[in-house]
């Protein structure tokens, strides 16, 4: 995010995997003092090493007491925070023909409350980093399905597409405040999550081409972090289509996905 020379106090969540990890290696070389959180203390441990300038807080976001204690460890050890990435995630798809309420619970526990959570114990400490005269960064990893809806995406995209725009109408509130939000908006990234998927990922980018496109937005506190642009920017466009346009491009698009399946 910035020069080793003026570290920030930087808070990551889901840092041990994909994007997360790629994030976490770049933040700590790059001297910040960085609070990373994940599920297994020992990947984190792992990812750490030997450097001194990483606080390991192992926990679950759907566990909205452990991020709030989180948040006080962070309190005690940083005293605020100049930067949150809340980056935590996961994704199940609804299968044709069925339809299954507690998978969408699921993913909303993680991609939407878990974020919220987050959220919670880290604004306190961005406040606190703008009584200081700092300009802080709340930011979180939503999805560039939020743009538009996808075949079999009903919960993976309507929890990203919640996360954004209650994070957008955040951002309003807390403009008066002088706390930026930056909402992170990816396209295809090859990481663990998404080489379990079935269907074609087109322009899919590696996880270090995304973190220096994440930190690179973060930087100039961009309101919209979104790559690689050449799939993003179309995406983006056809979300705004009227609604029977945007219908007929994703049948296009199931049709396309269960025949690739189906071959």
């Amino acid at each position: 995010m910035t020069a080793p020379h003026t570290p920030r106090c930087i808070w990551l969540t889901g840092a041990t995997s994909g994007i997360g990890r790629a994030l976490a290696t770049r933040l700590l070389d790059q001297g910040h003092r960085v609070a990373l959180s994940a599920r297994r203390s020992d990947a984190l441990q792992e990812l750490a090493g030997e450097r001194d300038n990483a606080l390991l807080l192992p926990l679950d976001v759907n566990d909205r007491a452990a991020v709030l204690a989180a948040g006080d460890r962070i309190a005690a050890r940083f005293g605020h925070l100049d930067l949150a990435i809340l980056n935590a995630g996961t994704c199940e798809y609804l299968e044709a023909g069925t339809f299954d309420a507690a998978l969408i619970e699921r993913v909303f526990a993680t991609n939407f409350f878990g974020a919220l959570h987050g959220v919670e114990a880290a604004l306190p400490l961005l406040r606190r980093a703008r009584a200081r005269g700092g300009r802080p960064l709340l930011a979180a990893t939503s999805s560039a399905s939020a743009y538009l809806p996808l075949p079999r995406a009903e919960a993976y995209g309507a929890s990203k597409a919640a996360l954004s725009h209650f994070l957008e109408s955040l951002r309003l509130d807390l403009a008066g405040e002088e706390i930026d939000v930056s909402l992170i908006h990816p396209g295809f990234v090859k990481t663990p999550l998404t080489d379990r998927n079935d269907f074609p990922m087109p322009m899919r980018v590696g996880v270090d081409q995304a973190a220096e496109a994440i930190l690179k937005g973060l930087e100039a506190h961009r309101l919209d972090v979104h790559f690689p642009r050449r799939f993003t920017l179309p995406l983006k466009l056809l979300g705004i289509l009227p609604p029977g346009l945007r219908f007929r491009l994703g049948r296009r698009l199931a049709r396309g996905a269960d025949t690739e399946a189906s071959s």
